[in-house]
């Protein structure tokens, strides 16, 4: 009989495609999954940074990847309007002429058939099911796409703060060289005026302690210079910027006093805010989904096929059939009522997250401003502080080669001087960086 014949070459076409798919999901190639790693070396300005890191951080990378990915999501839902089509083949021995009994409440009569059919079904209606599963979908993309403004937020953020620490640092490792050359420079006079007889011993064992103290500094101020282009080749996704020279800022513009403008400016523009309320209306449209299940769901339904090889008590060698269902949700254990509760719930807490993060914003904005305008205010306090401490150094210095002063007394004036020349070094950074951190709470970090 041909039918054997046809069944063993049907299962043998399966089982030959699934070796192919098989073989060819083995033989994939795997992506890499650590990214090239660079240096940079030259002249880089802030904005040079800034586009840097926006192009190089793989945090940025993947908030973009799951952005795309979630805008799928949409087609996903989107599907359901959609007619479906599957095509069957059907082979099939039996012993002709029973049925089948055991197992079903109904029974059908078996025979031994090869056959192949084309069923369709289109959904009708839902009764806007699916429509609050496409708009859920869609809310949840305008909160990944939120999501790449608030890494690219984070990413300058990063950027800016490093940039920063290492002007600031190599300041500050300016500021303790001079110092160290300075002390060293007092320490030869005291031991030529010790070889004179003009100074005791004593002096020079202290003008050795202060540049032992110098000395340390300028140690210190290397390890954060060193450090501060570890943390800004992290941000930037880079290898290293060892070789690289950064270019200063003039800019230190004085901060916006209205405070309560900023505040209102960040609840509507802060991405991580957005994010979380199209996170909360997505959780509302899930809500109404849910609660849909419990209508009823109309359908269109048509299959059509041919039976070459068929028992005898079958009459035609070809089938047709069309219809409409109507699937009426009667009990179902209270399923579909517990999923509508947890929606609704999951939605409702998603507003108390809304109000959390707004609540935090408000409190991270006046904490952001207070703290730049402290450090507006230090640029001229430590300016002040430095000719201060100058003059003093000069008066003692003056004082101490004239006889009249001690070691001691001038020790504490250089020391006095080497801590206000590191604060004023620091002070212009720090209050670019604690802006940095105003504008990223107010949302106009972007």
């Amino acid at each position: 009989m041909a039918f054997p014949l046809r069944c063993a070459f049907f299962f043998y076409l399966i089982s030959g495609c699934g070796a192919l798919v098989h073989a060819q999901v083995v033989s994939a190639p795997k992506a890499s999954a650590a990214g090239d790693k660079k240096t940079f070396s030259g002249t880089l300005t802030l904005r040079q940074a800034e586009q840097l890191g926006l192009a190089n951080h793989p945090f940025i990378a993947s908030a973009a990847l799951s952005a795309e990915a979630s805008k799928n999501v949409i087609d996903q839902a989107r599907s359901a309007y959609y007619p479906t089509a599957a095509v069957n083949v059907t082979s099939a021995a039996a012993n002709d002429g029973t049925v089948l009994a055991a197992g079903a409440l109904q029974t059908s009569s078996l025979n031994t058939r090869f056959s192949s059919g084309v069923n369709i079904l289109q959904l009708v209606t839902d009764f806007g099911r699916t429509g609050s599963l496409v708009d859920a979908a869609k809310f949840r993309y305008e909160a990944a796409t939120d999501n790449v403004l608030n890494a690219r937020a984070q990413i300058l953020l990063a950027v800016r703060r490093a940039y920063f620490g290492v002007l600031g640092s190599e300041s500050v490792r300016r500021a303790a060289a001079a110092t160290l050359s300075s002390r060293q420079l007092t320490l030869r006079q005291v031991s030529a005026m010790a070889q004179s007889s003009l100074r005791s011993t004593l002096d020079v064992t202290f003008a050795q302690v202060t540049v032992s103290e110098a000395e340390l500094a300028v140690e210190q101020a290397e390890n954060n210079a060193q450090a501060s282009r570890a943390a800004l080749a992290a941000a930037l996704g880079v290898e290293s910027v060892q070789n690289v020279t950064l270019e200063d800022l003039s800019d230190i513009a004085a901060l916006n006093p209205d405070i309560d403008a900023q505040v209102e400016t960040a609840l509507r523009d802060r991405p991580d805010l957005q994010v979380i309320e199209h996170t909360r209306d997505a959780a509302y449209q899930i809500a109404q989904a849910e609660k849909k299940l419990s209508y009823p769901t109309v359908s269109l339904q048509a299959i059509a096929g041919a039976i070459p090889e068929h028992d005898h008590t079958i009459a035609r060698d070809h089938y047709e059939a069309a219809g409409i269902n109507v699937n009426i949700p009667v009990f179902n254990g209270g399923l579909f009522a517990a999923r509508r509760s947890e929606a609704l719930l999951r939605a409702r807490a998603a507003d108390k997250d809304v109000d959390n993060l707004s609540l935090q914003i408000r409190r991270d904005v006046r904490t952001a401003w207070y703290n730049a305008n402290t450090a507006f205010r230090r640029l001229t306090v430590t300016s002040q502080l430095v000719e201060q401490s100058r003059k003093a150094v000069h008066l003692s210095q003056a004082r101490y080669d004239a006889g009249l002063g001690s070691i001691v007394e001038l020790n504490q004036a250089q020391t006095s001087q080497i801590s206000a020349e590191i604060n004023a070094a620091g002070a212009k950074y720090d209050y670019l960086s604690r802006r940095t951190e105003l504008e990223f709470t107010t949302g106009a970090l972007r």
